[in-house]
């Protein structure tokens, strides 16, 4: 009955241990078990997943894991039901020594996302260590006349327990000469003494036998025992004193070797060999001590004999003999109670526990990037360990626990800025003057697609020749996508559009790779002159990105048709033409036309005439005009004229090669009388077709009117704003160029206009305005046929169908403009 109420009063304690554990835990951020030294392995620590506020399907998936700097293997936790358990045998000695506190630290690790947790484990001690005296037997010479309360100090036992398991208490064996005085200093330490309670005679009792057992405070309680031999010895009575029982003394931990730590100075009351005294380190003191000072036999200086070191033990207790010569020899002693004094001379160490890379350019801000760990193994402010990061740079470290770090993304990334970081942790104690360590993290920017492809320039301006082969090369289209790997890979098509009744896919096509743009048939300039198109770039990112760029192919022309002869009337051939012409007409008489077209465009459709002349052509009376196409007589006719004529007129483009059509024109001269009757028909089909293109005419009048006056504005606005603008070196203002053509036949308005233009070349172009006109031949009849021209053109508006070509010449740059016109009317 009494052991289950015990138990249960047992129960409840824990239970309030536990309540108070867990308020202890919330008020401190963090959390706190406890576990006894020596536990059995699966015994239980805590319920850590549930204490974390995690679920138990969630620790496989997340990576759940327990991880110790310097013991990781002493607690695990069971994946299974979330519960920290011993893993393996903890010694509280071993882990902490004598320390009054001693806990295990651990940092629990959960990934996607990251998360760190900071738990402490405390290990409590427990009375597993008895009470270890230096020595099993320790003998002592007494002389038999030492005095009455005269004390001998004697090595206390050691406890590796700490606490209530730590707190020794000492009992001697029964004896009627000796007992034991126990006396506390004001360093909470015990001493020891052996006090004479009775005279000794050395020939009634030469040795004396004790027993000394230390006994701990913990339960059940821990015992210890040295048995100590005292031989009483005669003669030499007055032992060694010194001037204090214990030196308290102070020393840097960076102490050269040899340094003086103390000079004893003990004193004897005997005379001669009886008082001269040899100083010695206490027989029972550590083989630490006799590795790290040195005495003097004869002067009693102490000095260092090894290095200090702080951080190996912070004070040292050294037990001093001083013996005289004396037969028996007798001895004094005193304790030396040294404490270091720490320097700052340790280097903090930093270490990364934890990296989550390559980061991804588009990672939000505060994401954790890893996790640094510092410590320095100095006290005090000399331990006191700072952060700090390469500045600078889109990070920051943000502390999260004593000497804990975060390495978390402060501001935007741009992987085409900058695709990797170099950053330095320095970490910097608060010793003066400071130490400080550094460690270098390589940060790898990963790519997003969120560049698209970009050309060099807007649009593009090409040049094809018509009649090109098939399948042939015009263009080569490239852009530059500024990510990396299938993010910057660019592919290429067309934007697919209707062209006339046709898709664009049927003129031309793209190489997905390398973007040569490529002409799939034969182009014709008089059914196509100028085909726009886009070519979209795309990337191979997910999702991808494109741009276009747009290309205008403009088709120029070649000389591939031949000039077309027009039938003069309705219901006749178009080669041959019929006329009859009274003898009585004067010279200049038009006696018929040629009448011809050209499809090409420009010089290769402007056109000119040619009166082939045979045998006997030296007494032909009729000419052709050269750009008209008329003829008419150079002379009155007389009876040694043929009555027939047969006129053949070669109709010739400017084209390179030219390209030519002949037409036959059949002359009959006849009487007055005659020549109307027999071409009254003729006259009466030219009379309708004249009629018919006078309707045309008059919206080609209205046209020609309307570029006339344009024209002749903008040469006025040229022509101004070259005197009032001064010229630049190299520059020119922009401005249309003005297109004038004049020739041995007048200045000629234009209709039907069509421009192309190319530019390049950095700087603006130079304009020069330069007039092709038409060479007229130097044969005999040039004078005349000048002399002839202005009369023949007045009141024919209708009858003029020459093309002509004007160029604008872009001096020092490689700027063409040129225009195709259709003729139609003198000025």
């Amino acid at each position: 009955m009494a052991s289950s109420i015990r138990r249960g009063r047992g129960a409840w304690t824990r239970l309030l241990s536990l309540l108070l554990l867990a308020a202890w835990e919330v008020g401190s951020g963090q959390l706190r078990y406890s576990v006894s030294e020596e536990a059995k392995h699966g015994t239980f620590v805590g319920r850590i997943a549930q204490d974390l506020g995690l679920e138990l399907a969630e620790l496989v998936p997340r990576l759940f894991r327990v991880a110790s700097k310097t013991h990781g293997d002493l607690l695990e936790v069971n994946l299974q039901n979330g519960i920290l358990f011993v893993n393996s045998r903890i010694d509280r000695e071993e882990l902490c020594g004598r320390s009054a506190e001693c806990s295990i630290h651990l940092e629990v690790i959960v990934d996607r996302p990251l998360q760190v947790f900071h738990v402490d484990v405390e290990v409590k001690d427990i009375n597993d260590n008895p009470p270890v005296f230096p020595m099993t037997v320790r003998t002592i010479r007494f002389p038999e006349s030492r005095l009455l309360d005269s004390r001998f100090p004697l090595e206390g036992a050691s406890d590796a327990d700490i606490g209530v398991n730590a707190l020794l208490s000492y009992k001697l064996s029964s004896s009627e000469f000796f007992f034991l005085d126990i006396q506390t200093n004001d360093e909470l330490s015990e001493s020891l003494s052996l006090v004479l309670g009775k005279s000794l005679d050395r020939e009634e009792t030469a040795e004396v036998n004790l027993l000394l057992v230390a006994t701990d405070g913990g339960k059940p309680e821990l015992t210890g025992t040295v048995q100590i031999l005292i031989k009483v010895l005669d003669v030499n009575d007055n032992e060694p004193t010194f001037a204090q029982s214990v030196y308290k003394v102070k020393l840097l931990e960076n102490t050269a070797n040899g340094t003086l730590v103390v000079k004893l100075n003990a004193s004897d009351a005997d005379e001669g060999s009886n008082s001269e005294i040899v100083y010695s380190l206490g027989s029972d003191v550590s083989s630490t001590i006799q590795t790290k000072f040195t005495i003097d036999p004869i002067s009693g200086e102490i000095r260092t004999k090894g290095k200090l070191d702080y951080e190996e033990a912070k004070s040292y207790e050294i037990q001093v003999t001083a013996t005289d010569k004396g037969t028996p020899s007798m001895s004094g002693h005193c304790k030396i109670s040294l404490k270091l004094v720490d320097i700052n001379d340790n280097t903090p160490e930093v270490s990364i526990t934890s990296l989550s890379l390559p980061i991804s350019e588009n990672a939000s801000l505060g994401t954790v990037i890893a996790l640094i760990t510092v410590s320095d193994r100095d006290s005090g402010t000399n331990g006191h360990v700072t952060c700090s990061l390469t500045p600078h740079v889109p990070f920051k470290l943000v502390p999260t626990f004593k000497n804990y770090y975060s390495l978390v993304l402060d501001s935007p990334l741009d992987r085409e800025s900058v695709s990797a970081y170099e950053l330095v942790v320095t970490a910097r104690d608060g010793g003066s003057p400071s130490l400080w360590a550094t460690t270098s993290v390589s940060i790898e920017v990963a790519d997003v697609n969120d560049n698209a492809p970009a050309f060099a320039q807007p649009e593009y301006t090409v040049f094809v020749k018509e009649n090109n082969p098939p399948g042939c090369h015009i263009f080569t289209v490239s852009a530059w996508d500024a990510d990396a790997q299938e993010n910057a890979l660019v592919s290429y098509s067309l934007v697919e559009q209707r062209v006339g009744e046709r898709a664009l896919s049927s003129y031309v096509s793209v190489h997905a790779e390398s973007g040569k743009v490529y002409a799939l048939q034969p182009l014709d300039h008089e059914e196509l002159e100028l085909l726009q198109f886009q070519v979209r770039a795309r990337d191979a990112g997910v999702p991808p990105l494109g741009s276009n760029v747009t290309l205008q192919v403009f088709v120029l022309d070649e000389n591939d048709n031949a000039p077309a002869l027009l039938a003069p009337r309705a219901g006749t051939a178009a080669g041959a033409v019929s006329e009859l012409v009274p003898w009585s007409v004067g010279a200049g008489h038009v006696v018929a036309k040629v009448r011809a077209v050209d499809a090409d465009s420009g010089y290769n459709a402007w056109l000119s005439y040619e009166l082939q002349l045979g045998t006997g052509s030296a007494r032909i009376p009729f000419r052709v005009g050269l750009y008209t196409g008329e003829i008419s007589t150079t002379r009155a006719l007389d009876e040694a004229d043929s009555p027939r004529h047969r006129l053949l007129v070669l109709v010739k483009d400017h084209g390179e090669p030219a390209l030519t059509a002949t037409a036959t024109v059949l002359v009959s001269l006849v009487e007055s009388g005659q020549a109307p009757k027999a071409s009254s028909r003729a006259w009466v089909d030219a009379a309708s077709s004249e009629a018919t293109l006078v309707d045309l005419n008059v919206y080609l009048i209205i046209a020609i009117c309307a570029v006339s006056s344009l024209l002749v504005l903008t040469v006025l606005l040229y022509t101004a704003l070259r005197c009032s603008v001064p010229p630049t070196e190299g520059a020119r203002a922009p401005g249309k160029p003005i297109l004038v053509c004049s020739s041995a036949v007048g200045s000629w308005s234009y209709s039907q206009q069509r421009r192309q233009r190319v530019c390049s070349g950095e700087d603006p172009p130079k304009t020069d305005l330069m007039a092709f006109s038409p060479s007229l031949s130097q044969g005999p009849d040039s004078t005349e046929e000048r002399q002839l021209s202005e009369s023949e053109y007045v009141g024919k508006p209708h009858d003029v169908a020459v093309h002509h070509k004007v160029f604008l010449h872009k001096r020092n740059t490689a700027c063409i403009t040129y225009s195709d016109t259709a003729l139609l009317h003198p000025l």
